[in-house]
């Protein structure tokens, strides 16, 4: 580049002497405006337009990858011991969380004489609230151990945002069984539906990823084994694996091009089919 000495000058900074040049746009650059590059130096324009160009890396499942993984896991969990806490504080199983929190699918007279109303009577939040609940310190131990060896690789694969969606719609989903195959007026409570579909989504991704899943299937087996026994509701456990499952395919086999749309429309048919399935059960029950 021949220039006279008193056009060496920097292009963003005019006051400024410059010798070097950007390697991809040439223009002069001072010393402060010198980016490293593979091959001698760029201009911050250049580096900017660069950056452009460069495909962020995204989860397996096209999410954005977060810089703390297993945060939301965190939460989630943080939000059911508090939810414990309060329910304890609040009178424990008889108290006020726990009654009107619980999933109970038909408005009812507990013990105390108290009428609690149903999700057949629009308490729909009973849907979601009693994913949050639990009878006792095992039982929220168990769930939470459970979320927290699960939830942070289905979340690491999935990103923050989609994780957050599936979580609710598994939580959902497998209350719509409770209220279509249990006792209507029986209260139901606890993150094991949601945990279960953890346990689907994890078993779809480990299959995609061609990993051994002897020990997730062993562990599922005793799990299944043990929704039949006791008061504990296989069918809360059912509708969270089912659900798990349907979007683990969704999310683990879509179509690269095709990724979010076929995301989106899975989660919409799944919701689509919670929505008529209340419609449908709720009219039953209203009998």
């Amino acid at each position: 580049m021949n220039l006279p000495a008193s056009d060496y000058r920097c292009y963003r900074h005019p006051d400024r002497e410059a010798y070097i040049s950007c390697q991809r746009c040439e223009r002069l650059i001072c010393p402060e405006c010198m980016n490293d590059a593979s091959v001698g130096f760029h201009c911050p324009s250049c580096v900017a337009e660069g950056a452009k160009t460069v495909r962020a890396p995204r989860t397996i499942a096209g999410g954005a990858i977060s810089g703390r993984v297993g945060t939301v896991s965190l939460v989630l969990i943080g939000i059911n011991v508090v939810a414990f806490l309060v329910t304890l504080a609040s009178g424990g199983n008889s108290g006020p969380v726990f009654q009107h929190g619980s999933m109970l699918s038909s408005s009812a007279v507990n013990s105390s004489g108290d009428v609690l109303t149903g999700v057949d009577d629009g308490a729909y939040w009973r849907l979601l609230t009693s994913a949050f609940l639990h009878q006792n310190v095992l039982h929220i131990a168990f769930n939470m151990y459970a979320l927290y060896l699960f939830g942070p690789f289905v979340e690491r694969a999935l990103g923050t945002v989609r994780f957050v969606a599936v979580y609710i719609t598994m939580a959902i989903g497998a209350s719509v069984f409770v209220y279509w195959l249990s006792d209507p007026r029986a209260l139901t409570i606890g993150a094991s539906g949601a945990v279960f579909g953890l346990f689907g989504m994890a078993l779809i991704f480990l299959l995609k990823a061609k990993q051994d899943v002897t020990t997730l299937l062993v562990l599922l087996a005793i799990n299944a084994f043990l929704s039949t026994r006791g008061n504990i509701s296989w069918q809360g456990h059912l509708g969270g694996f089912v659900v798990g499952c349907v979007l683990g395919l969704a999310f683990a086999y879509a179509p690269r091009d095709r990724r979010t749309l076929v995301q989106v429309g899975v989660l919409t048919l799944l919701w689509v089919g919670i929505v008529v399935s209340l419609i449908i059960r709720t009219g039953q029950l209203r009998g």
